[in-house]
């Protein structure tokens, strides 16, 4: 069958299940299948019947909202590349931003100590050993699949990694890390419904809800930064968009930091909190 014509039949299929890029995660399927490159897609004719009816699985999974990365296995982040699937909260293009911040604050210094809080698939804690080698990076994650995950993840990369309870990681680091860095769950409990259904049906329940206003994790890192971090280290917490002044207010009541401000993302939304301890 013609190239064009079957990507064109899986953005009609994508389309109508509400998939929100179905042009883009139909090509990208078909690269998948093809073992090649989506750019080079163009050089591509005619797809044999036995690589037409996988992809034609594979599309029927993705209108059925199981996530993109699933079905390849792979995810990227910044410079890096992650396996994730079952078990692991994919991460999201927005929180590169969380993480090219600490990579800014990290990059600044000689010998940069850096914990990543809730470390999940390994995301942030892999991009900041990429692009800043001479750091000493630290890493937990409670849940044990999704540490399976990062092992797989930050293999090589000399990250500390921890399974472990978030609120008390790395007691031996109190009051010498540089930087704070966490994208934890911030999901209100009842906002059930306004989730994405690749999100509420597939990622790990212990990576999205977080209490009734989706701030009890917030306040576990609040208190995390609060005892690792050097005086003058940094923290960088994500948040959701309709916690620009809850999720600030958080770290400020806990009188331990100065220079808390709200970040917004390339949207204008209000996306992670920053500050400095005391």
């Amino acid at each position: 069958m013609k190239r064009r014509s079957l990507v064109a039949e899986a953005v009609r299929r994508l389309t109508d299940a509400g998939v929100a890029s179905p042009e883009a995660d139909a090509e990208i399927l078909l690269a998948h299948v093809l073992r090649t490159d989506r750019s080079r897609l163009v050089l591509v004719d005619e797809v044999a019947d036995g690589d037409r009816a996988t992809y034609d699985a594979l599309v029927g999974r993705r209108a059925a909202r199981e996530p993109l990365q699933h079905l390849t296995g792979r995810a990227y982040f910044r410079h890096v590349e992650l396996a994730v699937g079952p078990g692991v909260f994919v991460p999201r293009p927005e929180t590169e931003l969380l993480a090219g911040w600490a990579v800014e604050r990290a990059g600044a210094l000689d010998a940069p100590v850096v914990v990543d809080h809730g470390t999940g698939s390994g995301a942030i804690a892999k991009a900041v050993a990429d692009e800043v080698p001479h750091a000493r990076v630290h890493a937990v994650e409670m849940d044990e699949a999704a540490h399976g995950w990062a092992t797989t993840n930050l293999a090589g990369t000399g990250v500390d990694l921890r399974l472990g309870d978030l609120g008390t990681a790395f007691d031996e680091l109190a009051d010498t890390v540089d930087v704070v860095v966490s994208n934890p769950p911030y999901i209100p409990l009842d906002a059930w419904e306004s989730v994405a259904l690749e999100v509420r049906d597939h990622d790990p329940a212990l990576a999205l809800w977080s209490g009734d206003d989706g701030l009890d994790e917030i306040k576990v890192v609040a208190a995390t930064a609060g005892r690792l971090l050097k005086p003058g280290g940094w923290f960088a917490c994500e948040h959701a968009d309709v916690q620009g002044e809850s999720a600030p207010a958080v770290f400020t009541a806990t009188a331990s930091f100065t220079e808390v401000r709200d970040q917004l993302d390339l949207a204008g939304r209000h996306r992670f909190t920053t500050g400095r301890r005391i």
